[in-house]
């Protein structure tokens, strides 16, 4: 730009040789010719079934400390929990729109990931259903090492366009499991965020998910799960036993204006308490 101005400059002194005269200035090409252009501008991101396909395959690896379970075990309670949301979610879907869903939390160490990730194994275990499993917790991302997977490239490299969508997922091995990592680090995840690339990807992503489940921040520590609550269809609110406080789930729900809030997940029960519910059921032989 300094040479922009000091030709122009020159000019005005008559300065400019007959060379430097000829040559047209150049508007810089982040600038507009004709102005900004219009806020009601929509954006189109083309994000369609059959680009899943250009995703990177990787194997079921997950951490050890993941605490992912074993969906294909029937008699490990908390799996039949996790499946007996699914059900509830399932249902609710045939009553109304949810494709998209966010899971979050009042606090830290409440049990969202947790939740989140198992869900989303719970409901790629069902035939025909392309799961999106996303990490939209720009500040502190872990399910990439959950899965033991690169976090880069994933979603803030997406919405900054450094590289396409099929680019930024990882296709799990062996089921129809997509997980879409945090991607780089960025200073300011809510403007990220904030940006219309965002919206536009929760509109489109139904066209090709059945199910976009989303982890985030804790509400009541950061604007991002709120922000990303108004895009989605749904909220479900993990809270964990003996932890949460009832002024902090009083104070998340009315943070999240309660307009789609789809339910409250308690995490941390005992496992004695969970078992008995399923010993009538499966005896120790079985």
């Amino acid at each position: 730009m300094s040479r922009v101005h000091d030709a122009l400059r020159r000019a005005e002194m008559g300065e400019l040789g007959p060379d430097e005269a000829a040559e047209p200035v150049r508007t810089p090409e982040f600038l507009p010719v004709n102005g900004p252009p219009s806020a009601a501008a929509p954006v189109r991101l083309n994000i369609h079934p059959g680009m899943l396909g250009d995703a990177p395959l990787a194997p079921f690896q997950p951490a050890p400390e993941s605490h992912l379970l074993d969906l294909n075990n029937s008699h490990e309670t908390p799996a039949e929990e996790f499946r007996t949301l699914r059900t509830r979610l399932n249902h609710l879907q045939t009553l109304q729109p949810l494709h998209t869903v966010v899971v979050t939390s009042p606090s830290p160490a409440e049990g969202k990931t947790f939740s989140a990730v198992n869900l989303a194994l719970a409901q790629s275990h069902l035939a025909e259903t392309s799961v999106l499993l996303g990490d939209f917790d720009l500040r502190r991302p872990i399910i990439h090492n959950l899965f033991q997977i690169e976090r880069a490239p994933g979603l803030s490299d997406y919405l900054t366009g450094q590289c396409t969508f099929p680019q930024a997922l990882r296709r799990i091995e062996g089921m129809s499991l997509y997980v879409l990592p945090a991607g780089t680090p960025v200073k300011n995840p809510l403007e990220l965020l904030n940006m219309r690339q965002a919206k536009a990807l929760f509109e489109e992503l139904p066209r090709t998910f059945n199910w976009a489940i989303f982890d985030t921040p804790p509400l009541l520590f950061s604007a991002d799960a709120n922000l990303l609550a108004t895009m989605a269809d749904g909220t479900i609110l993990v809270v964990k036993i003996g932890s949460t406080t009832f002024d902090n789930v009083t104070r998340a729900m009315q943070s999240l204006c309660e307009n789609n809030v789809l339910g409250i997940v308690a995490n941390g029960a005992r496992a004695s308490e969970l078992y008995s519910k399923y010993t009538y059921y499966y005896s120790k032989t079985e």
